[in-house]
């Protein structure tokens, strides 16, 4: 699939039909995540998929998002910032956050180029979740993605247009300097 219709195809879903998605396209999308950028080409990511009803139900009270029930795969992506600390210091900490979205977001595309819905869930207790599934206490708790099949195709929400989301030379500066005052500035007699 082209990447700009892949990208304009994902959206949130949070109603999901009883259908599995296939467990060879999940671990397809998680390999494309790990082929993303990494401070010092250190990935410091573990992904944890979760099949077990009980276990999916277990979650969803967490995250208390019951809709989350109705997923039939469960992807929590967490990272282990330690490595990336003791290379970087305290900017480890940002490097780790700007990685795992990065990341976080080339899977949910990687999951809408072979059909298949998901949510970034951010909202939940990273202690009860943690205790859940025996997630060791260093790691931390990036997303968790319900994965399957929409229920019913919704209609996308409209996004901000592009002009909306701009800024030029700087901040609140929604104009950009017209292409004439470029071109003075490189223009040199007996060029």
């Amino acid at each position: 699939m082209e990447f700009e219709k892949v990208v304009r195809l994902r959206k949130s879903v949070r109603n999901f039909k009883k259908k599995k998605p296939s467990w060879k396209d999940i671990l397809d999308a998680i390999d494309c995540a790990n082929q993303g950028p990494f401070a010092g080409n250190n990935n410091h990511l573990r992904f944890l998929i979760v099949e077990k009803k009980k276990v999916i139900e277990d979650v969803a009270d967490v995250c208390e998002q019951s809709w989350i029930k109705q997923a039939r795969v469960l992807v929590l992506v967490c990272s282990d910032d330690a490595h990336l600390e003791n290379l970087y210091g305290e900017r480890g900490r940002v490097y780790s956050r700007q990685q795992a979205g990065a990341a976080i977001q080339t899977f949910l595309l990687g999951l809408a180029n072979f059909g298949i819905d998901s949510c970034w869930v951010g909202a939940y207790s990273d202690d009860l979740l943690k205790e859940k599934l025996n997630i060791p206490q260093h790691i931390q708790v990036e997303a968790v993605v319900p994965v399957g099949f929409e229920e019913g195709r919704e209609k996308k929400s409209a996004k901000k247009s592009l002009e909306r989301t701009l800024y030029w030379e700087e901040w609140g500066n929604s104009k950009r300097p017209t292409g004439f005052e470029e071109e003075k500035e490189d223009y040199r007699p007996g060029k």
